[in-house]
């Protein structure tokens, strides 16, 4: 049976879950130069070869070489598009470095208690408002980084879908890139610990 490796692309690199530990350890591609506002793996489609090369000898030294029984199970920020998400796929598929792979945006992988909940996140280049019901996303609303207005986003958290004007909805505040200072006012925080904690072991049949 194949074994589920939890891994998460933040605003800046590639975490992947230790085999042995609880750990997380940072896969970083050599001499990135991302530019402002986009993802840095973007860049790794201008060195496929390569950077697919890196990241393979990068689980070879952690999982060892026997690769192909594992499924990476990734975690993506919460503005990720429909064509990142298709390159993310495949480009780790195609790197040899894994079985298959699953993919989650980091909304989704907030709570596994509640049924429904609001998530806040903040991307490299977003903030990110998101209604999330029974493991699905409802609403998502993409506000500018450099644009973006807190009590807009406060505002709009109220009246975000009908479940949220008639229920009690809890608030998420996802701050794994500890970068909300100014939204914590608005729900419960979620630290970089808790949220590795959190999906430290995940159910690849809910991805």
């Amino acid at each position: 049976m194949a074994k589920t490796v939890p891994m998460i692309i933040t605003n800046n690199s590639i975490l992947i879950k230790d085999r042995d530990s609880d750990e997380f350890r940072t896969f970083n591609m050599p001499a990135l130069n991302p530019a402002p506002n986009i993802p840095f793996y973007h860049e790794f489609a201008e060195r496929i070869a390569e950077s697919q090369y890196h990241f393979k000898e990068f689980m070879k030294s952690i999982y060892g070489k026997k690769l192909n029984k594992y499924i990476l199970a990734i975690i993506v920020p919460d503005d990720t598009s429909r064509l990142e998400s298709i390159f993310i796929n495949e480009f780790f598929v195609n790197s040899g470095a894994c079985k298959a792979v699953a993919q989650m945006p980091m909304a989704r992988a907030l709570s596994k208690e509640e049924i429904r909940y609001i998530s806040i996140s903040k991307s490299s280049r977003n903030v990110i408002l998101e209604y999330v019901r029974n493991n699905e996303t409802v609403v998502k609303k993409l506000y500018d980084i450099h644009t973006c207005d807190v009590n807009q986003v406060k505002a709009d958290a109220e009246v975000l879908h009908i479940d949220v004007e008639y229920n009690d909805v809890p608030v998420f505040i996802n701050n794994f890139n500890m970068n909300m200072d100014e939204y914590l006012e608005m729900g419960q925080l979620i630290s970089t610990k808790e949220f590795m904690k959190k999906i430290s072991v995940i159910d690849v049949e809910k991805l």
